[in-house]
C-alpha cells in the first residue's frame, strides 16, 4: 500500500510520482539506476524535512492513518500471543487489547490501545477511545501479571478516554484513578511506550511504569491541541499555537523529565517501515526489562515512586521566610 504523504511532505510527492512512472516502464539497468538515484534524493529530502519539524507537524505524524498500532507491534515482537478478554464486571472493551505471550524467549503480559485501520475496524475499536471496562480489563491483567511474576509491556496510543454518557455512568474517572494508584504499587516490572497519541487521562490510565518512553514522533498531552485552543481561545483553529504552548513532543517531555527516553523511528516515521520500527523498539524494551528484572521489588517500587514524585520539580527554590 502506498504511504500517504502529509501536507508538509509535498516536496517529496513529485519525486514519488516520478518513481511510480518509471516503475511502470521496462526495468532496464539504466532505469533501475535512475530509480535508485531518485529514491536517494527522496531520502535526503525527507531527512531534511524531518530534522526541522514543528510541534504541530509532529502531531500530524503521530496521528498518521498508517502509523503502526499495538497489534502491528505484537505481530512483530511477540510470539504465542493469547488475547485476554473482558473485565469480569461489564464487557470487553475492544479499544484496549490485553494478553500474554513470549517476548524474545521470556513470558510477558502485553496491553495497549488499538485504534483500527479501516472504517470497520475503527468503529469496532471505537477509534481507540477506551471505556471504563477497558481500564478495568487492563488492571485485571496487570494483577494477573503480578501474581505470576511476569513483566508488563504497555503500548499507549489514544486521543483520550471515551467521554460519552455511558462511559461516565460506568465510572470512567474512577477506573482511571484506580489504575493510577494500582500501577504505582504493582509489584512487577512495567515498561510503557507512547507509540502515537498519548491523550489525556485516557493515556495516563495505562502509563504508570518503571520506564515511560516515547517514540520519536509521538505526542503525550493532558489535552489535544484542538481542545486546548477551544477552551482557551474559543477557536479550534488556533491548534498550532496551542501545540507550541502545550509542550507535548518527545523532546519537550524528555527535557521536563516526564519521560525517560526517546525511541528513534525509521526515516520519515514508523509508518514507513513497521519491521524496523519494531526491531528498534524491541531492542530497547529488552534492555530495560533486563535491568528491571535484576532489581529487587523494593528498589524498583521506590524508583518508580521517586520518578513520578519528581515530575513538576522545575528547580525553583522555595522562598525563605522573612
Amino acid at each position: 500500500m502506498p504511504i500517504e504523504l502529509l501536507e508538509f511532505e509535498s516536496p517529496i510527492a513529485v519525486l514519488v510520482k516520478e518513481i511510480e512512472a518509471m516503475q511502470l516502464m521496462p526495468q532496464t539497468p539504466e532505469r533501475i539506476a535512475s530509480i535508485a538515484q531518485v529514491q536517494s534524493r527522496i531520502n535526503e529530502l525527507r531527512a531534511e524535512i524531518f530534522s526541522r519539524l514543528t510541534p504541530w507537524q509532529r502531531v500530524l505524524v503521530a496521528r498518521h492513518p498508517q502509523r503502526p498500532c499495538m497489534l502491528d507491534y505484537v505481530e512483530r515482537m511477540f510470539t504465542d500471543f493469547v488475547e485476554i478478554h473482558g473485565d469480569r464486571r461489564f464487557a470487553d472493551d475492544h479499544a484496549i487489547v490485553t494478553g500474554c505471550g513470549q517476548f524474545r524467549g521470556a513470558p510477558v503480559f502485553v496491553m495497549g490501545h488499538q485504534k483500527g485501520r479501516d472504517t470497520k475496524q475503527k468503529i469496532f475499536r471505537n477509534f481507540g477511545y477506551a471505556r471504563p471496562e477497558g481500564y478495568r480489563k487492563a488492571l485485571r491483567v496487570m494483577r494477573m501479571a503480578e501474581k505470576f511474576r511476569r513483566p508488563v509491556v504497555v503500548f499507549v496510543d489514544t486521543p483520550a478516554a471515551y467521554p460519552g454518557a455511558e462511559s461516565e455512568e460506568r465510572g470512567v474517572a474512577e477506573a482511571i484513578a484506580l489504575n493510577l494508584r494500582e500501577m504505582a504499587l504493582l509489584d512487577t516490572p512495567i515498561v510503557v511506550v507512547v507509540t502515537g497519541e498519548g491523550g489525556s487521562g485516557g493515556a495516563l490510565g495505562l502509563a504508570i511504569g518503571d520506564r515511560v518512553m516515547m517514540q520519536e514522533y509521538s505526542m503525550y498531552s493532558v489535552i489535544p491541541p484542538e481542545g486546548c485552543a477551544s477552551i482557551l481561545w474559543r477557536d479550534a483553529k488556533r491548534k498550532v499555537e496551542a501545540t507550541d504552548a502545550l509542550k507535548i513532543t518527545a523532546p519537550d517531555l524528555l527535557a521536563m523529565r516526564v519521560i525517560d527516553e526517546i525511541i528513534p523511528e525509521p526515516l520519515g516515521g514508523a509508518h514507513h517501515d513497521y519491521d524496523l520500527a519494531a526491531t528498534i523498539l524491541g531492542d530497547i524494551i529488552e534492555r530495560d526489562l533486563a535491568v528491571l528484572n535484576r532489581m529487587t521489588s523494593e528498589d524498583r517500587l521506590n524508583a518508580r515512586y521517586d520518578k513520578f514524585r519528581q515530575m513538576g520539580d522545575i528547580g525553583i527554590e522555595a522562598a525563605s521566610p522573612a
